[in-house]
């Protein structure tokens, strides 16, 4: 079991946190290539990558509930059913990502055409997904193999592969998007097939380094392949809930998107250029989210339900610390950062503005995220499901009042982020004080 200190808990996070800024300079990378080919590509990224990452975030949700099993399995210290739990995630995932391609592939870019007001912009879009969709079967296999070494708190693993896949997907944007080193100019269509490939080489390794781990052969995980009925329900238990609240987080922030781009171009310009640099502030999230997840349901799985508050206090001091390092520039030097995805003046000051508007928002989140992570990291992701549910309620309502009906400036529009982030805050910590969390059976 994890130790409880700050060593401990930074050895843990400090390799997810590498990967989650590694992951957010891709991002960061691949806007501002695209935005340098074209503006209408720039925009049609931005969505189709929301619309991806909305469907992605089913099999991340269900990796999550793989993840709280067998860390409370070893807090149990009963490995002899960790390679079950392993199993049935690759097959779960698997059936997932079958369904997901066909919505991705098939019917999408038709729905897309459908609504879409800028014509041009939908069928970018529809090319970049019928490239990207493929990556859902890479991904079914990486977020298994994750969840496991995740659990075990092996978490530089998931670093390693992070940094295959960001290189390769660096240096495929570049010769795919631009038609370098003897390949032709692809566009929008290259941009897709880096990710796509670069998702591959991310597998590749993650598939290496669990085939020649030792606790491959402790866990006998690659033993459990066939169908074991009662951990598939145990997983589909746990996972389902926060699959549901995956999407639903994502679909609402797409819808979002997807607003913007009826009411003007130049809003949705805009925010994708928020959107590129937003993920930077999520690094340390990211990091300590998964941190939090794996020692909450070690603790609690060894009844040591005592230690809970100080788990907490110490992760949201790391998470808090680790924000101001990371994001400092959307208070200090947001022109800048803006420049770095999109140089097109004509939108960098009213970016520029919009990020230092939501930029404590972001430390807010950093700072409750934490308890609505516990809630996670306790098995009760069906109580957290039906928070998320009703904060992305109120969270669309109030767009939907921003940008259809008041028909608000983009930047008064972007307040919305205190609203979801508020809410949901207000109630975690109730729960956390009101309910009986601490005894859910996993």
């Amino acid at each position: 079991m994890l130790a409880l200190n700050y060593k401990t808990i930074l050895g843990v996070a400090l390799p997810m946190m590498v990967t989650g800024f590694i992951q957010s300079i891709v991002l960061l990378t691949d806007a501002s290539l695209i935005a340098r080919y074209s503006t209408e590509a720039f925009a049609a990224v931005g969505n189709a990558g929301l619309m991806y990452v909305t469907l992605f975030m089913c099999l991340a949700g269900m990796a999550d509930g793989a993840q709280i099993i067998i860390a409370r399995r070893i807090g149990q210290n009963r490995p002899q059913l960790i390679g079950q739990v392993f199993g049935s995630t690759i097959w779960i995932l698997m059936i997932l990502a079958i369904g997901l391609f066909v919505v991705l592939f098939f019917f999408m870019p038709n729905w897309i055409n459908q609504y879409a007001e800028q014509k041009e912009i939908a069928r970018l879009q529809g090319i970049y997904l019928g490239q990207r969709s493929y990556a859902l079967f890479f991904a079914m296999i990486t977020l298994s193999i994750q969840a496991f070494f995740l659990a075990e708190g092996k978490s530089w693993v998931v670093l390693v592969s992070a940094l295959l896949t960001a290189s390769s997907n660096a240096l495929l944007d570049y010769v795919l998007i631009f038609g370098e080193l003897g390949f032709p100019e692809m566009g929008i269509k290259g941009a897709a097939l880096a990710s796509t490939s670069a998702d591959a080489i991310g597998m590749l390794s993650m598939v290496g380094f669990l085939i020649f781990s030792k606790e491959q052969k402790k866990y006998k995980l690659l033993a459990y392949f066939k169908i074991e009925i009662n951990s598939i329900k145990e997983v589909l238990k746990v996972g389902s809930p926060l699959l549901l609240q995956g999407f639903s987080a994502l679909a609402t922030w797409t819808l979002f998107f997807t607003w913007l781009e009826q009411k003007s171009t130049f809003d949705l310009t805009v925010s994708q250029n928020i959107r590129s640099i937003y993920f930077l502030a999520f690094v340390p999230i990211w990091g300590f989210a998964g941190t939090t997840k794996t020692y909450i349901s070690q603790y609690l799985g060894a009844k040591k339900i005592d230690q809970i508050p100080l788990i907490q206090r110490k992760i949201q001091l790391l998470t808090v610390a680790f924000m101001l390092c990371t994001f400092h520039g959307a208070l200090l030097y947001p022109e800048i950062l803006i420049r770095m995805v999109n140089p097109a003046e004509a939108y960098v000051a009213k970016s520029a503005a919009i990020l230092e508007l939501i930029a404590v928002s972001i430390l807010l989140f950093g700072f409750i995220s934490v308890y609505f992570q516990t809630i996670h990291g306790s098995g009760n992701t069906l109580h957290s499901m039906l928070i998320e549910f009703f904060t992305v309620g109120v969270y669309t309502i109030f767009c939907y009042l921003f940008i259809k009906v008041w028909m608000l400036d983009v930047y008064w529009i972007w307040t919305i982020e205190y609203i979801y982030f508020g809410v949901l805050g207000i109630i975690s910590i109730t729960y956390l004080r009101k309910v009986n969390w601490q005894n859910k059976q996993v």
